[in-house]
């Protein structure tokens, strides 16, 4: 991997394309498409991430934490995430068999009856969003999509956390 030993403050000039607020609009505009679609179900574009996670793993379940790490979203809000799942009947929370401190989730059948529901739904979404790349474009655009959201989590890990 290349790593600059200087930078070029010409890559942050205004009339130049910028990671962050490209990024930033891509996942907004994807986040509210998504958001708008799915609304009838009850389900928000944060829970079907998480059941998707869920439905994905382990069939034995994920912990809390694991969830936290696997979906790059802070412990609070997939706290408060898991609670109205369970409130909804889509998840289930099961003691850990190794560890008191934590528990097993797992995806009850009227939360994997909901995801698939979204699921069609996110497919389309995407075929629609990914029609504007030429076929042989798209899986390439993922791929280095998924570099660099790999490069952001190493540069996140790497940076020292803010002092309180």
């Amino acid at each position: 991997m290349h790593t600059p030993t200087t930078v070029d403050a010409s890559v942050d000039s205004p009339a130049r394309r910028r990671l962050p607020p490209i990024l930033r609009r891509a996942w907004y505009g994807l986040n509210q498409a998504f958001r708008r679609r799915i609304a009838h179900t009850g389900v928000t574009p944060d829970q079907f991430t998480a059941l998707r996670t869920l439905l994905e793993s382990d069939a034995t379940g994920l912990t809390q934490r694991e969830l936290t790490l696997l979906m790059s979203s802070d412990p609070n809000t997939v706290a408060s995430l898991l609670e109205r799942m369970e409130e909804s009947g889509w998840i289930e929370r099961r003691p850990h068999e190794k560890d008191r401190r934590a528990y097993r989730i797992r995806v009850l059948p009227s939360g994997a009856a909901q995801f698939e529901t979204c699921r069609t739904i996110a497919l389309k979404l995407q075929s629609e969003v990914l029609i504007v790349l030429e076929p042989d474009a798209r899986e390439v655009f993922l791929s280095q999509l998924d570099l660099v959201a790999q490069a952001c989590r190493t540069a996140a890990d790497a940076s020292p956390r803010a002092q309180r």
